[in-house]
């Protein structure tokens, strides 16, 4: 496939073009309530071809390898349609050709159909019958593997293995008109046994469903929150990760300047990273959709802004480096600027020391919803509890954090010691691609004069 693409290519009369040609093998099962939802598998095969012609871009998707030279012309003739500026890629410093082959401790595609439609009902068994109140219940189990071929005009190609493996599950409660719902999930780039032995998992999302419905409302005002490692992370990655994706910042002058390198953001303290190159996860991989290797970006060290995450395009027009943050969520799509595995480092205090310093507060823990808007932020947590002279009390629902993105890293302070990095079930998503594999992290953090919605 390496030598098609290549070969294609020569048909190219652009500034610059490449092919990206993909399978994909994939299995969902899904459970609702106690039927069942959907049981298939399928493969699918296709590519896009993309040209830039003075700096305007052509794509042309495609099913079929049989005429991939077409492709190319057709990319290349869009661009020339659009195309009215300089043409501004930067450099890849990157071997011409990398092969990345997945290494799989326990491979999913050599367990049978029938004995992953088990384990899965028997989940969704637990989730209705473990715990009072439980009305229904939704559990899915997914898996791909992707296969990646690329070649570009300037003679880079590689290949890449991509496989990925979900579980995704909850239960819903019922008290009358009251309905209450919890959620949780896992997923993994090398096992298949990260589905395996989660009946305790099953029966704690059921119980914890089954305590909400008695949980009062959490009250409205100004709190100290602590929130989880979860909701924390969810944080680092929504409220402020999307906002260093050069995409975005280069399309809009005044994001621009609120997030330009060396400004002061957050407390002396505050670390956030962007790691594509971190072990074997699911945001992890060696190259990114445009063949720039991937990289490890501090977007903010020791409470200053010092970096974007980036496409070639980008960095070039903003004159800075490539991080390899291109992504495309399937075969047919053009690669976007996104996060990877985007974490805050975790601090040196113990949770229980961040405990004692709050009277009056609330532990806000893992997100159910929200959106952002500019600097502007709206989060739901799952579930929280109040806290009272420094101890972890009781249960509250319906708990709604909102603020500026920039004051409230402003007003963190506290760092846990107890950093966790999370391969979530659900995915990142942006201009129109869900769910895109990434994993976002973070220690207990403490936050002071957060404004929480509530009863």
């Amino acid at each position: 496939m390496r030598d098609r693409l290549a070969d294609a290519l020569r048909a190219s009369t652009a500034d610059y073009a490449e092919i990206r040609f993909e399978t994909e093998d994939t299995t969902h099962i899904a459970f609702r309530g106690p039927e069942a939802e959907a049981i298939s598998s399928s493969r699918a095969r296709g590519g896009i071809a993309r040209a830039c012609v003075r700096g305007g871009w052509g794509i042309a998707a495609f099913d079929s390898a049989d005429d991939l030279e077409e492709q190319v012309r057709e990319a290349c003739r869009c661009a020339d349609l659009v195309g009215r500026e300089t043409t501004e890629l930067a450099p890849v410093d990157a071997p011409p050709d990398i092969e990345a082959r997945a290494a799989l401790d326990v491979d999913f595609r050599g367990v049978a159909l029938d004995e992953k439609s088990a384990l899965v009902e028997g989940y969704n068994d637990i989730l209705l019958r473990s715990a009072p109140n439980i009305e229904s219940s939704y559990i899915a189990y997914s898996e791909s593997f992707r296969t990646v071929h690329f070649a570009s005009t300037d003679g880079r190609t590689f290949l890449e293995e991509r496989p990925k493996v979900t579980l995704a599950f909850g239960a819903v409660a019922r008290d009358g008109a009251l309905v209450q719902q919890a959620f949780d999930g896992c997923s993994s780039a090398t096992t298949y046994a990260v589905v395996q032995d989660r009946e305790p998992l099953m029966e704690e999302v059921a119980a914890r469903a089954s305590a909400l419905l008695k949980a009062p409302p959490c009250e409205g005002g100004v709190y100290t929150v602590l929130l989880d490692n979860r909701l924390a992370g969810v944080f680092a990655h929504e409220a402020f990760g999307h906002l260093s994706e050069a995409d975005f910042l280069y399309e809009n002058p005044k994001m621009r300047e609120l997030m330009r390198l060396g400004r002061r953001m957050g407390v002396p303290a505050l670390n956030i990273v962007d790691d594509g190159t971190m072990g074997r996860l699911i945001g992890t991989h060696r190259v990114d959709d445009e063949g720039t290797p991937t990289s490890r970006t501090d977007l903010i060290r020791e409470g200053v802004l010092v970096g974007h995450l980036h496409s070639r395009e980008t960095s070039a027009k903003m004159g800075e480096r490539p991080t390899g943050n291109a992504r495309a969520i399937r075969r047919n799509v053009p690669p976007i600027v996104r996060m990877t595995n985007t974490y805050i480092e975790p601090g040196t205090e113990s949770v229980e020391q961040l405990l004692q310093g709050v009277d009056r507060g609330i532990y806000a823990c893992r997100a159910h919803g929200g959106q952002t808007m500019m600097e502007m932020f709206t989060f739901s947590a799952a579930y929280g509890y109040r806290i009272e002279n420094g101890k972890v009390g009781e249960l509250v629902r319906d708990i709604v954090l909102t603020g500026n993105v920039f004051d409230t890293l402003d007003r963190i302070d506290g760092f846990a010691n107890d950093l966790i990095i999370f391969e979530g079930a659900g995915g990142c998503g942006k201009g129109g691609q869900f769910p895109l594999p990434v994993t976002f992290g973070s220690p207990h953090i403490r936050i002071r004069d957060v404004i929480v919605g509530g009863k």
